[in-house]
């Protein structure tokens, strides 16, 4: 595994996007083609009509985006695997993240969508301490990814994050194709076509910090609008549609995002 330490404000510091490739984020018509439009407490992306003369999913404006730096916690070599959680508290969260082609907006099936996020407290595994609180670190909790299905969607089970020093909440993602997977539950190889990172909206992490055990975290919170690394973009800069799986916070939430990436 590839383990470089790094203190809290690394990653808030370093260049704003990192540009190795486009990505794209599909919204409107391809959102409800692919079936995994969802309605929001956070504000819906924005949609565009698409023509009569082709089919919805071609046809769907895909709004650019560049990628997002990668940060000072990745570790390779994670497991494939639909449930990440490890036992961590936290409110439950429940992911839906469609892979698609920048050019078609067709689905890609066989995707390897990977996902790592600190906990609560703010601690990554592999890294615990950096953010000030002591726990027991296995260097896998809350990370790892799953295959997209036939329709390129990629359903992961996790935790609503905390937050560390001088970042907003979010969760990091890579996207890799033509993976193979290994005896001991990894993967190795492949492409990786896009590295980004996932947001929330502000008033509901807000409702989500207030409790516990998220109010144990003794860090100040950088909101969505202070973050360094956020833009504004919305859906297009990986802001998630956030829907509530029951009437209080601790019930959870569905999070789902579409995103196109470039192939070639």
């Amino acid at each position: 595994m590839t383990n470089t330490p790094a203190n809290d404000t690394a990653e808030a510091q370093a260049p704003h996007p990192v540009g190795r490739r486009t990505v794209l984020i599909a919204t409107g018509a391809t959102a409800a083609t692919l079936a995994v439009a969802a309605v929001s407490e956070a504000q819906d992306a924005p949609t565009s009509p698409a023509s009569d003369a082709v089919p919805a999913a071609a046809a769907a404006v895909c709004t650019l985006t560049k990628e997002m730096t990668e940060g000072p916690y990745y570790l390779d070599g994670q497991l494939v695997r639909a449930d990440v959680t490890e036992g961590k508290t936290g409110f439950p969260l429940k992911l839906t993240l469609t892979v698609v082609d920048d050019d078609t907006c067709v689905p890609l099936s066989n995707a390897l969508v990977e996902i790592w996020h600190c906990d609560a407290l703010g601690e990554y595994s592999g890294f615990v301490g950096n953010n000030g609180h002591n726990e027991p670190d296995d260097g896998t909790f809350l990370r790892g990814g799953v295959l997209t299905n036939s329709s390129g969607v990629a359903n992961i089970t996790s935790v609503y994050p905390g937050w560390y020093r001088g970042r907003c909440v979010h969760i990091h993602v890579k996207v890799h194709t033509n993976v193979t997977l290994t005896s001991d539950g990894s993967f190795t190889g492949g492409q990786e076509l896009h590295t980004g990172q996932l947001f929330f909206n502000e008033t509901i992490t807000a409702r989500v910090g207030a409790l516990s055990p998220y109010s144990a975290n003794t860090v100040t919170r950088t909101t969505l609008a202070q973050d360094s690394i956020y833009d504004e973009g919305g859906a297009a800069s990986g802001l998630l549609t956030l829907t509530a799986l029951g009437s209080s916070p601790s019930a959870g939430y569905a999070g789902t995002l579409t995103l196109g990436v470039e192939q070639s």
